[in-house]
């Protein structure tokens, strides 16, 4: 029998961001944005994230507003970045104790520190074009993402069940995604709590978790001898919208979403 792979525990609730404190669904996040986990800003990086067709089937992701967000840490000098890519393909069945979906991450579509990357995940200030460009760079590279050998990364879910400790009385639907995450030619196990929310024909997951860059085999950036450089953690924030037909949607777990 083979060795089970090492884990990766995700968490809804808080995670340290630079020098405050932030919900890994954070108040961005639950507003009109976990229409955007990673909706893209102005300038030449916007690259056309919206332009995809819905899936309109059961179960099937809306590729064209679920995006996903990365909040990449600093060493040293370096900068705080935030990072927003979209699927490439996407399907959740939830209440499925088995073959409940998977979720395909389009690596080359990952840019850096746009406006509205920065602004989801609490990252004040501007970065100009030329910025974004030699950062994303550096992150799409093969010293990093390696997206030339590595397209796409993918998160396989094995169940998609109510969390065994319920939602707090007043609060959204929390399920617990268990499953595989694919990065960079490595698997590891990975369990993501996330809120439902049913929404107008719409149902909305928001969740997040964290892994390290070593974990994937990829070398975190640095430069200057380390003078300069990102953190080998990574957060990995998901806005997932599934669309389905006005008859058939109805809340998730009824009585636990509000």
């Amino acid at each position: 029998m083979p060795a089970p792979l090492p884990a990766v525990q995700g968490s809804v609730y808080s995670a340290e961001i630079g020098r405050r404190q932030a919900t890994l669904v954070s108040p961005q996040l639950t507003g009109a944005v976990w229409r955007a986990v990673l909706l893209l800003a102005a300038g030449p990086w916007s690259l056309s994230l919206a332009q995809q067709p819905v899936q309109q089937v059961p179960g099937g992701v809306d590729l064209t507003s679920s995006r996903v967000y990365v909040f990449v840490g600093k060493t040293g000098f370096g900068h705080d970045h935030a990072v927003v890519g979209r699927l490439q393909a996407g399907e959740i069945r939830l209440d499925a104790a088995e073959q409940a979906g998977r979720l395909v991450f389009e690596m080359g579509s990952f840019l850096a520190d746009t406006s509205e990357a920065r602004k989801v995940l609490g990252l004040a200030g501007e970065t100009d074009a030329g910025t974004q460009k030699q950062t994303t760079d550096n992150m799409l590279g093969p010293e990093v993402l390696d997206v030339a050998r590595h397209p796409t990364a993918t998160l396989e879910i094995r169940s998609a069940l109510p969390a065994p400790q319920g939602a707090p009385a007043g609060r959204k639907a929390v399920y617990e995604l268990n499953g595989t995450f694919t990065l960079h030619g490595v698997t590891r196990q990975v369990v993501i709590p996330v809120e439902i929310e049913s929404l107008d024909g719409v149902i909305r997951l928001s969740g997040g978790f964290p892994i390290k860059q070593t974990d994937f085999g990829m070398k975190p950036y640095k430069k200057l001898g380390g003078v300069v450089g990102v953190a080998d953690d990574l957060k990995i924030y998901g806005d997932i919208r599934l669309p389905v037909p006005r008859a058939a949607a109805p809340s998730p777990n009824p009585g636990a979403v509000r």
